[in-house]
């Protein structure tokens, strides 16, 4: 047995114990009686032997002890409580109501307890004659055995988990006709942990829907996207097309939006990973023409031959394109793919580059001023670009940069 939730502080904790008056007595003596009639007054009893008393509680401490005894009771129950609920239902003792099934047995129950946690079966209750001594109420449409379990949970908030295992389904649907919050929580629960299956989530979720039980349909809802293909074929998809297509149309239309954003979200990985190329592509080509590498640098730079390998995983693609662009007779944009490869990676340097005069990497500065001669539309889209670069590899050195591309790019932006 699995005890779920507490039942109310009021059946176990009096706060009117609290606030009555109280007869102090003199620790000595019997026959020297000092009453005080105000909770809210204290005098000091004549007994010097002993420790001083407690204060006794006034208006405002015994509230505060009310609620912290009634917020305890309502976080835990022990268990001999719990049982001795139990076993007022299974014994049915000073029972005034007849639940009745589709079958025909009968439930001894108590209409407090009902009435207390359903307001649905307190209405029902109110509005039943009495026969004999005893209200008779109709619970219909669930086998009589998922009717017993869901009484028993109204009095000790417990369940066998063998029987929740057998009858979820419908104690998630009197849960729901009844108003019994608590029990729709753990017939979630259940059937999210024990219940769901590609043959039968269609149906588990065409009754979520019914039963308002978002969690569910929000799980059945996955499951049939992930394995649509499966769950496509089974036979509650195809009941399912007949008897609510809008719920099938749904259906496809999540699968459609969930098939593009993943399609969104590869494209932004790729994009992302060519940006962090590029920006490899730039440290190396500061590398080559600052520090210098084991088999090229600036002429003034002793070459590092005997280093160990380079840190910087774009070196040697920047250095093979770097003495292609040296060597190379068709330097010219366009001319040559390998060469209008090195001059945009130049470029894209110059955009991205802060300290221009003292920069090492050739034709930095020409770059930058050819750039302020690019009409506006050229630079928002070299400024968004060494943004994006910049970005992709998210480190804190480079977030000025990026604010200032950034700022720069939104100026230049024309007003809509």
């Amino acid at each position: 047995m699995a005890p779920l939730e507490s039942g109310s502080s009021q059946l176990f904790f009096n706060s009117n114990v609290i606030d009555n008056t109280f007869d102090i007595y003199e620790c000595n003596s019997m026959a020297a009686t000092e009453v005080v009639p105000d909770g809210s007054l204290f005098s000091r009893p004549p007994c010097t032997n002993g420790p001083d008393p407690p204060p006794l509680p006034g208006t405002s401490y015994g509230k505060q002890r009310t609620s912290r005894s009634a917020k305890a009771c309502c976080i835990h129950v022990p268990e001999e409580v719990q049982h001795y609920w139990s076993k007022l239902f299974s014994e049915g003792y000073q029972a005034d109501v007849f639940v009745l099934t589709d079958d025909g047995t009968k439930i001894l129950s108590h209409s407090c307890i009902l009435g207390i946690r359903s307001p649905v079966l307190r209405t029902i209750l109110e509005e039943a004659t009495v026969q004999h001594g005893f209200r008779h109420i109709l619970i219909s449409g669930v086998p009589s055995e998922a009717v017993h379990v869901f009484i028993g949970y109204l009095y000790s908030s417990r369940f066998e988990q063998d029987e929740m295992k057998k009858y979820a389904l419908h104690l998630l649907v009197l849960s729901h006709v009844f108003l019994v919050p608590s029990l729709k929580i753990v017939c979630t629960d259940q059937i999210e942990r024990f219940f769901l299956a590609p043959d039968n989530v269609v149906d588990i979720l065409q009754l979520a829907r019914l039963c308002d039980a978002p969690r569910v349909s929000l799980i059945c809802t996955r499951m049939i996207i992930g394995d649509f293909k499966t769950i496509s074929l089974s036979e509650g998809w195809k009941v399912m097309r007949q008897a609510n297509p809008s719920l099938e149309q749904e259906l496809l239309e999540s699968l459609v939006e969930v098939d593009t954003r993943r399609q969104e979200r590869a494209k932004r990985m790729e994009e992302r990973k060519v940006y962090l190329q590029l920006h490899e592509a730039m440290e190396a080509l500061v590398h080559i023409c600052r520090d210098g590498c084991r088999t090229i640098g600036p002429w003034d730079q002793k070459l590092k031959g005997n280093q160990a390998a380079c840190k910087f995983p774009a070196c040697k693609g920047v250095e093979l394109l770097v003495r292609h662009f040296a060597a190379c007779k068709m330097r010219v944009p366009g001319g040559c793919a390998n060469c209008k490869r090195i001059w945009q990676l130049l470029e894209l340097h110059s955009c991205m580059c802060s300290t221009t005069d003292t920069c090492r990497v050739p034709l930095c500065r020409h770059f930058r001023m050819k750039m302020q001669q690019l009409g506006k539309k050229e630079k928002i889209k070299w400024d968004l670009l060494a943004c994006k670069v910049l970005e992709s590899k998210g480190t804190i050195s480079s977030i000025p940069t990026r604010r200032k591309l950034t700022s720069k790019a939104v100026g230049s932006c024309p007003a809509v």
